[in-house]
């Protein structure tokens, strides 16, 4: 058995904060396909999905054309705003993000990682953005990947990385990251900061309210 270890990060509501952004993109998106506005609690309650699958959530009565058609307009809303406000250059890493992926990149044996449900091109942008690519070995993104909670991304970072199921981690805010990293046999962590109300993250095996708090618990997932 390999004696690497990974930790493997959502992106957006876990380690930056893109929620404007987000509910921006979505609002336009929607009013461009003639759609009433969703709620803010309707899109951040769907992060994480693949946009057909969060635009058919909020919109059940949407046809899977439909949806396709308002996911591109997503697509094209968030390239837009991205253009005319910077994107996720102006979305904030969390506090305590820069300083927990400097520690945990400092451990020889540990390996970091991202599955997000981003393209590639927005994850690129926001590696780009905050200085964050060089952290990490492993990028899984919804361009190559069924849409979380499957556990394609998580197994595809353990093929990558050569890692044991039994020495990874899964840290993310919403109820779809922690069920895809229970689906792939990862230690879950939910943070306690992100889009999902704590009630949907039930099925965490820890939760943590700051980035302070990750080196503890991540020394009890190694202990076990």
């Amino acid at each position: 058995m390999s004696g690497l270890r990974l930790v493997v990060f959502d992106m957006d509501g876990t380690l930056i904060d893109s929620q404007a952004f987000i509910l921006a993109a979505m609002k336009r998106a929607f009013a461009k396909a003639g759609l009433p506005a969703p709620k803010d609690s309707e899109v951040l309650a769907i992060v994480g999905l693949s946009l057909e699958e969060a635009v058919s959530t909020i919109v059940p009565q949407l046809t899977p054309r439909e949806a396709s058609e308002a996911a591109d307009l997503y697509r094209e809303s968030f390239i837009e705003l991205r253009a005319e406000r910077g994107g996720e250059a102006t979305s904030a890493l969390y506090p305590g993000a820069r300083a927990a992926l400097e520690r945990l990149h400092r451990q020889d044996e540990t390996l970091l990682g991202v599955a997000t449900g981003k393209a590639r091109r927005g994850l690129d942008h926001a590696y780009s953005s905050h200085d964050l690519g060089h952290f990490f070995v492993t990028s899984q993104t919804a361009d190559d990947h069924p849409s979380k909670p499957h556990p394609a991304m998580l197994e595809r970072a353990l093929y990558e990385t050569g890692c044991e199921a039994e020495r990874a981690v899964m840290i993310g805010d919403t109820e779809f990251d922690i069920a895809m990293g229970n689906a792939a046999g990862f230690a879950t962590i939910a943070v306690s900061w992100g889009y999902h109300p704590l009630e949907r993250l039930a099925q965490a095996d820890y939760l943590i309210d700051d980035f302070a708090a990750l080196d503890a618990v991540l020394d009890d997932i190694w202990r076990s």
